[in-house]
């Protein structure tokens, strides 16, 4: 199977000012980081993509155009499945003085808890107070699939990949540690952001060597790379494939590292009013996201 080729490297979904229309781009500027671009309202051009996300025959064209609110890469429409992998840092493993685990551990998430850029980490009332609940964040890779995927062996796994992005996996700690199940905990309306920016598989010369960092309200607390994942990228998609068809638009978040407020003394939590920025090296960048506790905004 041939890997997807793609005519676009960075491509970013925004509603353009010209139109006041939703489009997909490619940044003019290759090195802006779009995110932290958006969130201080600086100018962004894009060369506008015909076609769509999920087309590998999607060509970018010499139209500008000029983001005035810029949005995940995908919405939740092209979106199939949204799967994540818990424990799959091996600093997290220690950290947490937890095994290593034997396969990855798997949970999925609703499309209504996926956000994009600049949009507000939501608590819930459920969730609240945050002292006792502890909301988290989690920077974390994401991988998008581009074709259908059964099967697939470690060796040809990369094939299927679009491309990455990046994700806040953020979690609520004390409905997580009540089950043995996360999916209740990390699934609530409006509170995993996702982006900013889709970097195709053919721009990334190595997924085990991308830098990402998470940095709340201006500290820097987790602080990590790729090449620390227990199971890689290509283990990943291999093993998800077994048995199951991984959809075109399928979402995969490959775990955290270690960094997490709830493993904090004193416990750092996310609440009203704060800052949380998550950065992903490769030309993905930072996807920053103010929180807001239901009832206090």
């Amino acid at each position: 199977m041939a890997p997807i080729l793609t005519q676009w490297a960075r491509l970013i979904r925004f509603v353009a000012a010209e139109t006041a229309q939703i489009h997909i781009g490619q940044p003019v500027d290759p090195r802006l980081d779009v995110g932290l671009a958006a969130w201080n309202k600086q100018t962004i051009r894009a060369y506008e993509i015909s076609g769509s996300t999920l087309d590998p025959a999607s060509r970018v064209t010499s139209n500008i155009l000029t983001v005035e609110k810029l949005l995940s890469p995908l919405s939740r429409e092209e979106m199939k499945v949204v799967r994540c992998v818990g424990l799959n840092y091996s600093d997290l493993a220690a950290e947490t003085k937890r095994a290593k685990p034997a396969a990855p551990i798997l949970f999925y998430k609703p499309l209504a808890s996926m956000i994009g850029p600049n949009a507000p980490i939501f608590i819930p009332k459920v969730a609240q107070p945050v002292e006792e609940h502890l909301p988290d964040y989690e920077v974390e890779l994401t991988i998008v699939i581009g074709k259908a995927a059964k099967n697939v062996s470690e060796a040809d796994a990369l094939d299927y990949v679009l491309g990455y992005t990046g994700t806040n996996d953020v979690s609520f700690r004390k409905h997580q540690l009540t089950t043995s199940q996360c999916g209740f905990s990390k699934g609530f309306d409006n509170t995993t952001p996702l982006g900013p920016v889709l970097v195709s598989h053919n721009a990334v010369s190595n997924p085990q060597d991308i830098p990402l960092t998470c940095t709340l309200n201006g500290q820097v607390l987790q602080d990590g790379n790729t090449n620390d994942q227990i199971f890689n990228v290509c283990q990943l998609v291999s093993f998800l494939s077994q048995g199951t068809t991984l959809e075109p638009g399928s979402i995969i978040l490959t775990g955290t590292p270690k960094g997490s407020g709830s493993m904090r003394k004193p416990a750092i939590v996310l609440k009203n009013g704060d800052d949380c920025r998550v950065w992903l090296g490769h030309g993905i960048g930072t996807l920053v996201n103010p929180v807001i506790e239901e009832g206090h905004h």
